[in-house]
């Protein structure tokens, strides 16, 4: 819906989404910026303002119930509890540190709430500063692997959040099946792992170490599509999506929108739009 320029639909799905799933929330933070550096705020507040509204109106009625006990009105909030409350956990880097290490981590929500804040920093930056605005695409897949790369759990089935937006924000098989290779292994490592731990004294299966060099492996893999993807914002020559002259097909109201807020980089540059172009080394009579 926000490709077509619908804000308040897009809105509406987006806080549906997200009482369903926390990810999908995550994607208000490139709209945010990427709106500044548009001047389409208007549009972004349409689309915020729709999302809390269905957030409320699934989640709302269950919060004043008078119905039940408080293991009913409280419902609503037993996934965020669980999360904040689960230790370290299957496929995170916290789980490599722990088990390298003896410690079990007690402080792994504020170490992962520090680093995503830091990600998040990054992703602003980098929408603020590129010469050229970024892609939706390209920050709504770098926020969310942001998320999955700090979080402090890392299962099989996340990668399914991650794959509609790595094809629009790096459309080349090439990459995408370096990924995924990435991926099958950490799959199956996993299961190795898992077959190990709960074959006693047989020991069948992958040990911790073998396991944590699968986690790793899963680790690189996004870290190698996040660092094409960066690249592409800087550079926006190599965005394969672009070479065709577009700017952000999916974008909505910001597809070749002007800018009109920028920082550094783009701040410089800005100051040659619209300027004749030069062929050094050519002289022209």
């Amino acid at each position: 819906m926000w490709s077509r320029s619908r804000p308040l639909a897009a809105g509406v799905l987006l806080g549906l989404a997200t009482a369903a799933k926390l990810y999908p929330g995550l994607l208000l933070g490139p709209l945010l910026v990427l709106c500044l550096r548009a001047g389409r705020l208007r549009a972004f507040w349409t689309t915020a303002g729709g999302a809390l509204a269905a957030w409320l109106v699934v989640n709302l009625p269950v919060m004043i119930s008078t119905q039940g006990g408080p293991h009913i009105r409280d419902g609503w909030k037993t996934f965020y509890t669980f999360s904040q409350e689960r230790p370290v956990d299957f496929g995170s880097v916290w789980l490599i540190i722990s088990q390298r290490t003896g410690n079990p981590l007690e402080d792994v929500n504020t170490y992962g709430t520090v680093l995503m804040a830091l990600a998040c920093l990054g992703v602003a930056a980098l929408a603020l500063c590129a010469p050229r605005r970024p892609r939706l695409a390209q920050l709504s897949f770098l926020i969310v692997a942001a998320f999955v790369l700090t979080n402090k759990v890392y299962s099989p089935q996340y990668v399914l959040w991650l794959i509609p937006l790595a094809a629009l924000a790096r459309p080349r098989w090439r990459d995408f099946l370096v990924w995924q290779a990435c991926e099958v292994m950490y799959f199956l490592g996993i299961w190795m792992y898992l077959a190990y731990t709960g074959s006693g004294d047989q020991h069948r299966g992958l040990p911790a170490e073998g396991y944590q060099l699968a986690i790793a492996v899963h680790l690189l893999g996004t870290l190698y599509l996040c660092a094409l993807i960066v690249r592409d914002a800087l550079v926006p020559e190599r965005d394969p999506v672009r070479r065709d002259g577009s700017d952000d097909p999916g974008g909505g109201v910001l597809d070749r929108a002007p800018d009109a807020f920028v920082l550094g980089e783009a701040r410089r540059a800005s100051r040659y739009e619209g300027a004749a172009l030069v062929d050094w080394g050519v002289h022209r009579e």
